[in-house]
């Protein structure tokens, strides 16, 4: 096919496209905890989608036999006198307070849906849904090479006094793997139980105890070979995973509540959720995500699976599955990556299964349109496929299936396989409690930013698939020891240096070689590059704001940084993606640390090597779209203005295989 069939071609496809395609907004949304909402004119339907359909459907009876519906609600303050008086009524009932994160469990007949989301304190309403598991290893990380390392205040990096909370399916503590350094006590410090239809702490299902072991296990059983990332952490166990693997959102809920109101006991600064639910409501309105934003701001780093819903039953890679609370701005969302068995990371990818972004979670305005979130997930990838860690006994995973690593004489020293990014999330837990206990000065936004800076870029999969790169321990933590102690998080002057000593060399060695680091992180439609990121303090560090929404302002599709909140020497790149409601990224040149990342995804487009397609544009190959203007204080503008009929942009690989689907709105 000549240049002239391609254009002509193109053009086809893209008019085919624009009735997908919806109306750009003019700003960011808000952030919940009580504000307002961000989201200008639109009249925001307070019911959730599930419900909704739920209703079209006629799932619900009629008259007395009329089923009861489990709801969340989530309460912009205090109930009103008329709020409990309609929860007082027959055939409603308050299940369960969360006062810590402002919301309500309750049952109610779906008649009285509409009346409940009528009052004023009723900011959203949304079903209990049921939640899931999304189901070598301190080589491979470089954790080996983290211990190693030498620090200003420890002699030794393992963990020492940092909580981990592990919202699973339970631990089974008796485990050898989770005993302190005199190897006559526990680790697991507190148990608590949020199942209501079970009343146990231990682990009949077995996915929490394998979790648990990779985030913080010390194998005293195969000389160390077993070991997790932080091997002397302290572990709280909260139960909200069934003995079949099954929960509710509710259970999840309580349990994030908890947290919220106990961190400070058991000096709880990570907590790992690795299980999640398909994402439908948009991340500001998904109640699970408002529960995380408040634990964020508590200083509390959450880390999230991002699913396993990368491909197809084809096997053909799919687009835009990321599971919820991954598609939230402020969880550490983490893919999973393969290291073919091999200690060396030159030969690691991303896993075939691990779930891709954008995040596809919208909500609709008044007029019936869709808005989605389309945020840049996961942030990054950690190993996650056949991983050894401890095996609770007796568990419904090795009745089913699950391999034995390690069959001892004693059941408290076993082990087994598992695979997914349930298995890659603990990795990056450990990590952030070994870069608590370095530098306890730490914010959750400067954790999230040190973690992408110095991932390691794998070749041939982009920005979608593993945000800024693998998991790199020894960079993390490194870098966490250098940071200031002395920064007042209220008071720090944007700009402010932020760490002890002139930056280091921007590698790591492990294993077999030098290793680089991507030296740039993923914001919510863009991403951006430079050394400033890590030697400068920026408004988003501070404890109460976060990076991707503090410090750009996004408008008719313009990227553009906040002069007063991001310092000059970080260059921002242009939108990466487009779809319904959204702007149009462009193919422009990436950075080398970052390369890769130009995917550009429209609704109902079929990608291939190639081909971007867009709101109206065509991208051909060879040319190279952006005004690539600086502006005075350094900072390189992105182009990512709506164009129409313009050929433009740069060829870029979705994948190394030809072809790339996106998946379907949910």
């Amino acid at each position: 096919m000549n240049a002239k069939s391609k254009i002509l071609s193109l053009l086809t496809c893209c008019a085919l496209l624009l009735p997908l395609c919806g109306v750009a907004l003019a700003g960011g949304k808000g952030k919940g905890d009580g504000e307002p909402d961000a989201r200008g004119p639109f009249n925001h339907d307070k019911v959730s989608r599930g419900l909704r359909e739920r209703k079209l459907k006629g799932k619900s009876g009629k008259g007395g036999d009329e089923e009861k519906l489990q709801v969340i609600l989530r309460l912009n303050g205090e109930m009103s006198g008329g709020l409990n008086s309609l929860l007082k009524r027959n055939g409603l009932r308050i299940k369960q307070e969360l006062k810590s994160l402002g919301m309500a469990t309750v049952e109610l007949p779906e008649s009285a849906l509409e009346e409940l989301a009528s009052f004023d304190e009723v900011s959203f309403v949304t079903e209990d849904a049921a939640t899931e598991v999304l189901g070598h290893v301190s080589k491979a990380t470089g954790a080996d090479a983290a211990a190693a390392q030498t620090y200003s205040n420890i002699t030794q990096l393992n963990g020492t006094g940092v909580g981990i909370a592990i919202v699973d399916s339970g631990i089974y503590d008796q485990h050898a793997d989770f005993l302190d350094a005199a190897g006559t006590t526990s680790r697991v410090v507190f148990n608590k139980n949020f199942v209501t239809t079970e009343n146990r702490t231990d682990d009949p299902y077995g996915h929490g105890t394998h979790v648990a072991g990779l985030a913080a296990g010390f194998d005293r059983v195969k000389g160390g070979a077993y070991s997790g990332v932080a091997t002397d952490a302290k572990l709280i166990d909260l139960r909200v995973l069934d003995s079949k693997g099954k929960g509710q959102t509710s259970w999840l809920l309580a349990a994030l509540d908890w947290i919220a109101a106990n961190h400070a006991t058991y000096n709880i600064r990570v907590v790992n959720i690795s299980l999640g639910a398909p994402a439908v409501d948009s991340w500001e309105d998904d109640p699970v995500c408002n529960a995380v934003t408040r634990l964020y701001h508590l200083g509390i780093v959450v880390v999230a699976a991002a699913g396993n819903n990368g491909k197809n039953a084809l096997g053909q890679k799919v687009y835009g599955q990321i599971h919820t609370p991954g598609i939230c701005p402020q969880a550490i969302t983490v893919g999973a990556s393969n290291t073919f068995g091999t200690d060396s990371r030159a030969d690691d990818g991303v896993a075939t299964y691990s779930s891709r972004g954008p995040t596809r979670s919208f909500w609709t305005d008044a007029a019936g349109a869709k808005h989605y979130d389309n945020l840049l997930k996961p942030d990054l990838v950690a190993p996650g496929n056949k991983l050894v860690s401890a095996e609770s006994y007796p568990n419904y995973l090795r009745t089913n299936g699950a391999a034995s690593a390690y069959d001892d004489a004693s059941q408290e020293k076993d082990f087994m396989y598992l695979s997914g990014t349930s298995m890659a999330t603990p990795l990056v837990a450990g990590t952030a409690a070994l870069m608590f206990e370095a530098n306890p000065k730490l914010t959750a936004g400067m954790v999230r930013t040190l973690l992408q800076y110095t991932a390691t870029p794998l070749k041939n999969f982009n920005l979608l698939e593993q945000g800024a790169g693998e998991l790199n321990v020894a960079g993390a933590t490194r870098l966490a020891d250098l940071v200031r102690r002395d920064l007042d998080q209220a008071t720090a002057a944007v700009g402010a240096p932020l760490l002890t000593t002139t930056l280091p060399a921007a590698q790591s060695y492990i294993v077999d070689r030098n290793y680089t680091w991507a030296q740039g992180i993923t914001f919510d439609y863009t991403y951006g590059t430079g050394a400033d990121l890590v030697t400068k303090f920026q408004e988003g560090y501070r404890l109460a704001n976060h990076i991707n929404n503090d410090c750009l302002v996004q408008s008719n599709g313009l990227i553009v940084k906040d002069s007063t909140k991001l310092t000059a020497g970080i260059i921002l790149g242009k939108n990466v993606m487009t779809s319904a409601g959204g702007v149009l990224g462009t193919g422009t040149a990436i950075p080398l640390s970052l390369r890769g990342s130009g995917v550009i995804l429209s609704d109902g487009a079929i990608l291939g090597d190639g081909a971007i397609l867009g709101d109206g544009a065509i991208l051909g190959d060879g040319v190279i779209m952006g005004d690539g203007s600086l502006l005075s204080d350094g900072t390189m503008l992105g182009d990512g203005a709506i164009l129409s009929d313009t050929i433009t942009g740069q060829s870029v690989l979705v994948g190394g295989d030809n072809t790339a689907y996106m998946a379907p709105a949910p």
